[in-house]
């Protein structure tokens, strides 16, 4: 499975540089995890910037993907994740995700550039 955390989604929305780095795996979503968390920041940020008719349509495209809840145990994971790995609390539920399902993580976010297995690229 790949997860695109929120950054990718957002690049891809815009058409942004990087854009063609996320179609692939939000192409193939028969194999997309989609965590509520970013489908809360990608909405909350569309919202802002461009209104939410916007966000309302981002949000239904990263349906199309499987939707990870964030459950107790995952939850847990991603407390004790955050603090080992240095992360923020959104990108720590990201990567306890990610680990639940065995999902790849996509991003241009260099928070997650140092974790192993994640496909990184530098945001242009």
């Amino acid at each position: 499975m790949n997860l695109v955390d929120s950054c990718g989604w957002l690049e891809y929305f815009a058409d942004g540089p990087n854009a063609d780095f996320f179609a692939a795996p939000i192409g193939h979503v028969g194999d997309l995890l989609v965590p509520t968390i970013c489908v809360v920041e990608v909405f909350r940020r569309m919202l802002q910037e461009l209104g939410e008719d916007a966000a309302l349509e981002a949000a239904g495209t990263m349906r199309n993907g499987h939707i990870a809840d964030l459950d107790v145990p995952t939850a847990i994971s991603a407390g004790k994740i955050g603090p080992d790995l240095g992360l923020p609390l959104a990108d720590s539920i990201i990567v306890a995700t990610a680990m639940a399902f065995g999902a790849e993580i996509w991003t241009q976010d260099a928070d997650f550039a140092r974790i192993p297995g994640v496909k990184y690229t530098k945001r242009r």
